[in-house]
Formats: C-alpha cells, structure tokens, sequence
C-alpha cells in the first residue's frame, strides 16, 4: 500500500526532475532499482509500514519557496512546531520536545543521510542541515523513530541528499530578495555502471530582517556511491559548512509588537553571534542477500564554535562513531536490529566578551561524552490487513566534565564532574488496513532523554539531573481516498522529570530542573484535498495540550512556549506550468510565555503566497512572498518562571515574527 498526503502531482514533478530511466537509487536504509518509482516514493512506501506517526518531504513540496531553514521545507508536516527566531535559528519541537530550551535543540535526533547531527550529548545545532540539499526528509514522530534508534520524546527528522544516480546532470538555482538575501546552488551528478557521485555548493547571505541580523554561509555537500559487486555496495559522504550569523537576540513584549526590527541592547553590545565551522565524513556500506541485508558504517564530525554572548563561548569538538543494521523482511515476518556508538570530546573554553573579541580567559574545562544504542523491532503479520509490531531501545551514556580553570571559583580546578545514564525502551503497536489506501494504527512506547553538557554543565557547575522519561499511547490513521487524503494521530505522554529551562538573568544562558509529573497530549492532523491536477489545498492543524501534573510550584499550570492551536493552509491553483498558492498560518491564541501563567502572548495571522511558471523546459521561475500584511506578532519565546512586568524588571524573552519580505528566484536543470 501506497498513502500519499503530499498528492501525486510534487511526485511527478519530482520524478521528472530527477529520473527519466530506470536507475539504482542509494538511501538512507535501502539501495532499490528504480523505474517508475522515485527515491521519494520508496521513502514513502517505509513510512506508510510504520504503525504510527510518519511522513515524507519531498523537495518539490518546497521548491517554489526561499529555502533558508528547517521551517520552509517542515511547516506542512503535521505535528512539527516550527518558530523561526532570526536567519536559520529556528525552534523546532514535536511533541513538546526540548519545549523550554531557547537556544541550540533537544529532544530529537537530526540525521542527514542516516547520520546524526545531534553531538554525542545529544544536544547539536540543526544550522548544519542546509535543507536546498535535500532530496526529501523524512519525519518519524516519537518513538516511530525506533528506526533510526531514537528513543527520544520528538523523534528524528532525516534528510536525505540525491547521489548521482538520482539526480544526474547540472542543477542550478538562484534567490534573491528582501533584506539584501542572495542565495545560491551548484549541483552535478554522474553515474556509470560501478560508480556514481554528486556533490553540491551552497552560498547564503543575508542582512537580515532585523538589526545586527546579519548573515553568511558557504557549504559543500557531497558523496561516491561505488558498486563493489553484486552484494557488496558502499558510499562515501562528505559535509563541509561555514556559518556566521549575528544574533540581534530576544526583545521585550512592547518591543516585539512596536519595533520588530531593533536589536537586543546587549546583542549589540557584545556583538554577539554564533559562528560554526564543521566537517562531517561518513560511510555507509550495504550487503545484500535478497530477504536479509546488513548496513555498516562509521562517520567523524569535527567543530568550532565561536559564540559571543553573555561571554564568548569558544568550543572545538570532533566526535565519532560506528553503526551496524540488519534487516530481514520476509512473507510474514520482517525483523530490524541494529546499534549506534557516539563518542565526543570537546574543549570548552569561555572569555570574558569585550565586544565580540575575547577578553581574558573566564573558564576551561574538557568535556567528554558517550551515547550507545542498541535496538530491535519485529514486524508480524498474521493477516494480508493486520501487522504486529513490538521492539525497544536500550541506551547507555557517560557524561564527564574536567575543569582546569574557573575564573569565578579558583577552587574548581581539577574538580570532575560525571553522569552516568542508561534506560530500555520498549514499543509495541499494531497496523490496520481495512481497505486498500486506509491504515489505522496504534502504539505505546517508553522514550528516556539524558541530559547534555547544556542542562548537566550549567555556567560551571556540573549538576545532578535525572533522565526524562515518559510513556506514549498513540492512535492514529492516514489514507487516501478519491480527492482526499489524511493523516492524523492522537497522543498522550506521561512524562516524569521533563528537563525545563527558565531564563535566570539577560542574555544568561537558561537554568534547568527536572520536573515532576507533566503531560504532554495532543492532535496531529494534515488533510489535503485535489480534485483536479491544477487544484490542491493542504491544510495542517496541531493541538498541544502541555502542563504540569501536581506540581508543588506551579499546580496544574500550563507549560509555556507552544500555543494550543496552531493551523496552516495552502492553496495552489494552476499546473507546473503556471501556478499560485496562497497560504495562512494562524495562532487563534498564543501560548503563555512563563511558568506561572502571568503573561500570554497575542494570536496573529500570518498570510503569504508563492507562485511558479516554467520558463522553458527544465527552467522554471518561482516568487515567494511572505507575511504580506506587515503583521507585527510574537512568534518564539524564552521561557521564563515569570514574565509580568514589575517596577524593577522588564522581561525580554520574545521573538517577533518574520517582517514581510519578498523573494524571488530560477532553477534550472541541464
């Protein structure tokens, strides 16, 4: 069975674009002979067998847009929350997960062809994910992501790039817009019989749409597939990214709704920013018996951080790992296990920050981190319309922290601090297809989340938190039939010890704390109608109902950051040939953005278009304008205990939305 939220005409398009004749594509999971179907449709195909929450992105989706983040290829993938604070810095949740972190990301597991972004710790910068790469992403809800070996409460997002198997030829594509925003990619791919490779450049800059917004990126991304025989297949990947981009940080309620455009004062002061430079070498090697195939492979990621804010924060990382997949799919019985090993080291060093530049040196330590997993699933069927599914996740992890020099408590020199963390994580669930192109599903899992060197190494001191831990019951189903499809779940999380953050100064990074019990439920919910091939609307709506449970502080109060209701809609009028598509984001009412419930941000609605003609064949021109009415809202915050205005103190944890901007750009395949 093949279920298609995204519609058949993006695949076309896709197909089109990428594969005229029957060629061999490599993914993430699988190397498949393809004729009619695209890579995208095979990434499909995994994600309709999935009992639970799951879908797939394909570039065509996004292709009429200015693709600068996550938000732009992720905003109709149901149950994603996606707030875009300034350039790429946007918070990305799924299921409340990481929901208080302000900064940098937690609670999901980012891959790039397989791969994960996330650093040993867990925690990563989803900057390094320049989404124009991408083929299609592929998104796993919860513990859906037991695939990727994800036992987090969010899941994973994988993106996967083209090889030069499908995506031959050249591939050019130029933006330009609002805010001096020039963006710009170069691919090629190649393919004989034994060897195939592609490789891709990417140029971004930007002024920003706010003060001291400022930024600049050049990024290479690229891989070898070569075919060693008839069993043996191998392919190596390489990422290079350079990223500098100025933070103009989080204003006051007044100022966010007045003056969107201004800066934080201290943002300017310290000229603060966060400027990464990374390499990514990976490979994955596949060996194919027909029903049973095994996958192996290792990746080294090496980084600098430069990051002036409240000090300069100044890290090189280099981490690096293995992993091993069997998969064995037979009649009625199909079968993963697999295993990861992550290890990290980083130098963590912090400067006094005399406008940007380091000052003297603050603090010194040496971090040291270790994340394994194990995991299995087996797949029954013990019926042509009925899968039972039961698996888990064992992980285990180290923490270590060796401080040699702490500024502000000499004393703590040589002090260690350690964590030591491991927990199993069972799933069982079934899939149901009453009828062809229907699925109803059902899950319950355990996701535990340990903490990072952000929550465990606070300013210094090296804290003792607990592991998150919840249980998940889903039910869901997703579907096609005649002009309309669907895809919607419902969830609930019990979770024990959620890691929160609160703001405990200015431009302070965030304290944390492990929770009682708090609960995280809602909808996920994506429909999409087409009666005709020049006529499709999309529409995706989330309900997250997120709060404490009993809390001694804060009661049953509700946890802040995310709003209740969250509602998008696209219409798209017209053929690859000429077409339009207006769109609408609405927040009836927005989330509270502190613990005590003492100050909700206002509702907005937010309306763009883009628009697409073919110029001529393998050419085609596209606009996108955005936040066409000039709206002035708030659309992140950082969470805080409370956020009321008193005498002594104005809170300014908020993010205005993006102010209207117009882009426009061709793409071109030879």
């Amino acid at each position: 069975m093949k279920t298609r939220i995204h519609g058949a005409a993006p695949v076309l398009a896709l197909a089109a674009c990428f594969a005229a004749a029957p060629v061999q594509a490599d993914e993430a999971d699988s190397t498949i002979i393809v004729t009619a179907q695209t890579a995208t449709a095979a990434a499909e195909d995994r994600a309709a067998a999935t009992p639970g929450g799951a879908d797939v992105v394909p570039y065509a989706d996004y292709a009429d847009k200015s693709v600068v983040s996550l938000r732009d290829t992720l905003a109709f993938s149901p149950g994603v929350y996606l707030q875009p604070r300034y350039g790429q810095e946007v918070r990305i949740s799924i299921r409340g997960s990481g929901l208080s972190r302000g900064f940098h990301m937690r609670g999901l597991t980012l891959l790039q062809d397989g791969v994960p972004i996330n650093l040993a710790d867990d925690n990563g910068d989803f900057q390094e994910l320049e989404p124009i790469f991408f083929d299609h992403l592929e998104v796993y809800r919860g513990a859906n992501a037991l695939r990727f070996g994800s036992g987090t409460l969010g899941g994973a997002v994988n993106g996967i790039t083209p090889t030069g198997r499908t995506a031959g030829g050249i591939y050019l594509r130029g933006d330009a817009g609002s805010f001096a925003m020039v963006r710009g990619l170069v691919s090629a791919g190649v393919a004989s019989d034994r060897v195939d490779a592609w490789g891709a450049i990417s140029v971004d800059r930007s002024d920003g749409d706010r003060d001291h917004a400022r930024r600049r990126s050049v990024r290479f991304q690229g891989n070898v597939g070569l075919k060693l025989g008839d069993i043996v297949t191998s392919r190596f990947y390489a990422s290079i990214n350079n990223i500098n981009q100025q933070l103009p940080g989080a204003l006051t309620y007044t100022e966010a709704l007045t003056t969107p455009r201004k800066a934080a004062a201290a943002s300017l002061a310290g000229d603060q920013a966060r400027d990464i430079d990374s390499l990514r070498l990976q490979n994955r090697t596949r060996f194919d018996w027909g029903a049973l195939t095994l996958d192996v492979g290792g990746f080294v990621n090496a980084k600098t951080l430069y990051h002036p804010i409240f000090q300069v924060v100044d890290q090189e990382s280099v981490d690096r790992g293995g992993f091993f997949r069997f998969d064995y799919d037979g009649e009625k019985v199909a079968a993963t296990f697999g295993g990861e090993l992550r290890i990290g080291d980083i130098n963590s060093k912090r400067f006094v920050n005399v406008s940007g530049k380091r000052g003297s040196k603050t603090f010194d330590a040496k971090q040291d981190a270790r994340t394994a997993t194990l995991y299995g699933e087996v797949r029954l069927k013990p019926a042509e319309t009925l899968t039972l599914v039961a698996g888990g996740v064992y992980a285990d992890g180290m923490r270590r922290q060796n401080i040699a020099f702490n500024s502000a408590a000499p004393a703590q020199a040589g002090t260690v601090g350690r964590g030591d963390f491991d927990a199993f994580s069972p799933k069982v669930g079934l899939l149901f297809e009453p009828v062809a192109d229907v699925q109803v599903y059902a899950n319950y899992s355990r996701s535990v989340e340990f903490p990072g060197f952000n929550e465990l190494a606070q300013i210094a001191t090296f804290v003792p938190l607990a592991s998150q831990r919840a249980w998940t019951a889903e039910i869901g189903t997703r579907g096609r039939t005649g002009q309309i499809g669907w895809d919607i779940s419902l969830y609930r999380a019990d979770i024990k010890g959620e890691m929160l953050q609160f703001t405990v100064g200015p431009d302070v990074p965030a304290s944390t704390f492990n929770a009682g019990r708090t609960r995280h439920e809602g909808i996920e919910a994506a429909l999409e109608w087409s009666p005709a091939d020049w006529l499709r609307l999309r529409q995706v709506y989330a309900y997250s109902n997120f709060r404490f449970r009993g809390d001694a502080e804060f009661g049953d109060g509700r946890l802040p950051v995310v709003p209740r209701h969250v509602y998008r809609a696209e219409l798209r009028l017209g053929t690859d040939a000429l077409h339009i598509a207006p769109s609408l984001e609405w927040v009836p009412q927005g989330p509270f953005a502190d613990y005590r419930n003492e100050q909700r941000t206002p509702g907005y609605a937010l309306v763009g278009v883009t628009g697409g003609a073919r110029i001529a064949e393998g050419i085609d021109a596209f606009v996108d304008v955005r936040n066409i009415t000039g709206k002035k809202a708030i659309g992140d915050i950082s969470a805080a205990i409370t956020a009321a205005v008193t005498p002594t103190s104005i809170p300014a944890n908020y993010y205005p939305v993006e102010r209207r901007a117009i882009s426009a750009g061709v793409r071109a395949r030879f």
